[in-house]
């Protein structure tokens, strides 16, 4: 069995590309499917858990690590930041450098890796191979590794053409699904995190659209579909903290997601060097970044469409998420439900 962890990191920020991560493994049994479905155990919680726990802007290293060592499981290259993150992207590097404009060094922006090194210790990399070896112990074999990119500008001109960051998100998720399907000799398990505050996504399916499909379930918790040559797919609330195969996918995807934008935050700072490192997030020094490089910008111009993201009301955007869940929400049960702690 294939089971796909699916996540993604960068969806409501102002700065830097939305990235959605899958991990792939295969279960040799339902023992070990159980595992990759369970909450990381006491075992593995110190570093394999929801990412926003463990990982930030500022210190990276963990994620790193787990880029580095499934990257290389699945023979990626590792020898820099930048081979590991062409190698894990879904989409080669002519696709995503397509919408940079050509006048100018305004594509540096996301392409310079001037001033990127790997920073986790041979100490932490020891330790995350040991914890994929007690995984493939389980009945764990990663399969691939992979991650779907969308920069600032992609973002943009969607919210143009009435495409919400939330489709793009669950595009997104639809292709490592589908590719990650191309890798199985029979259907996969895939869970994703919860895009938005959405329930039913058939309306919103982009690559899965028009498939025929079952609906297992639909509600907060969680919306699961059966797809005929696919297998069932499921968008799970809290996924990144609820399944281990979901929590690998979001460490390394908050590593991708924070070298990219600090690629954006140290294109401008070559300019303005007093500036600080940012989040790119909805906070007090990431607004002070935006305006002091906005004249700067303006000068030489940059585009501001390929810089900050445009403010698109979202019907989801103002939803309570600590809304309690409901009763229904927790029914049927199914293979994705989450398992004991394993």
């Amino acid at each position: 069995m294939l089971v796909v962890g699916v996540d993604e990191n960068g969806l409501g920020p102002r700065l830097g590309p939305l990235v959605v991560t899958a991990v792939a493994v295969e279960a040799d049994g339902e023992s070990a499917a159980k595992v990759a479905l369970g909450r990381p155990g006491r075992a593995f919680a110190a570093r394999i858990n929801d990412s926003k726990k463990l990982v930030s802007y500022k210190e990276r290293a963990l994620g790193e690590a787990w880029a580095r060592v499934l990257g290389g499981a699945v023979s990626l290259p590792t020898s820099s930041p930048a081979r590991l993150v062409q190698g894990l992207s879904l989409e080669p590097e002519a696709f995503l450098r397509a919408p940079c404009p050509t006048d100018g060094d305004h594509a540096k922006q996301c392409f310079s890796a001037e001033g990127e090194a790997f920073e986790a210790p041979d100490e932490l990399l020891g330790q995350v191979r040991s914890d994929l070896v007690r995984l493939e112990k389980r009945g764990l074999r990663l399969v691939s590794v992979r991650v779907s990119m969308v920069c600032t500008r992609r973002l943009n001109d969607a919210a143009a053409k009435g495409t919400t960051r939330f489709q793009v998100d669950l595009h997104a998720m639809e292709r490592l699904v589908l590719e990650a399907r191309t890798k199985a000799t029979g259907d996969v398990v895939a869970v994703c995190g919860k895009v938005g505050g959405y329930d039913r996504y058939s309306n919103a399916f982009g690559p899965l659209a028009g498939r025929l499909h079952a609906v297992v379930c639909e509600g907060r918790a969680k919306s699961e579909y059966a797809l005929p040559g696919l297998g069932r797919m499921a968008f799970v609330r809290d996924a990144d903290a609820r399944h281990l195969v979901v929590c690998l996918a979001s460490l390394v995807g908050k590593y991708v997601r924070d070298l990219m934008t600090a690629r954006v935050v140290r294109h401008h700072k070559r300019t303005l060097p007093h500036l600080p490192m940012v989040s790119g997030y909805h906070d007090p020094v990431t607004a002070r970044f935006i305006g002091d490089t906005d004249d700067v910008r303006r000068a030489s111009g940059f585009p501001s469409d390929c810089f900050e993201r445009r403010k698109v009301p979202s019907p989801f955007d103002a939803e309570d998420d600590e809304r309690q869940l409901e009763v229904d929400d927790l029914a049927p049960t199914s293979l994705v439900e989450p398992a004991s702690r394993v």
